[in-house]
């Protein structure tokens, strides 16, 4: 009998559990990645060639933008969408980051400023700005050294 329940289990789990096409999913992740870069590619072009800005000021207009546009569609629930269709292709660019520090901010926004906005709108930017900063600082550490021994 105990077997018996076994095999049904195994059958049972594998009838719910999903299967992935890999070279779907890397189609859909390369389309949504790649119609987020051109978008910004549009807005980098329309900056520098119609408005005179440099190539520096256009991207930060563009970084700025694209970051606007991720944070509204995360508002109007439709990001998620995007990011179930393209996956990782979402997920990667500039608009996954803004999406992953507006999501939790906006989902907990009914338990007040402080302790809703403000206590999670880090939980997932946090981690990356600490980490980010942590290695950033160990790597300048090891650099200066080398530089003043010489090896650099």
């Amino acid at each position: 009998m105990n077997e018996q329940v076994k095999q049904e289990y195994q059958e049972y789990v594998k009838e719910m559990t999903p299967t992935h096409n890999l070279w779907s999913q890397m189609g859909k992740a390369f389309l949504s990645g790649g119609i987020i870069c051109v978008l910004g590619q549009i807005i980098l072009n329309y900056c520098t060639n119609n408005l005179g800005l440099d190539k520096e000021t256009a991207a930060g207009w563009c970084s700025l933008l694209l970051i606007l546009a991720s944070i509204i569609l995360t508002g109007l629930n439709l990001y998620p969408s995007i990011v179930k269709f393209g996956g990782a292709g979402a997920l990667v660019p500039i608009t996954g980051f803004a999406n992953s520090v507006a999501a939790p901010a906006i989902e907990f926004k009914k338990e007040g400023q402080v302790f809703g906005v403000g206590a999670k709108i880090f939980t997932i930017a946090g981690p990356v700005i600490l980490y980010g900063i942590f290695t950033s600082w160990v790597l300048g550490l090891i650099y200066w050294g080398l530089k003043c021994m010489g090896w650099v």
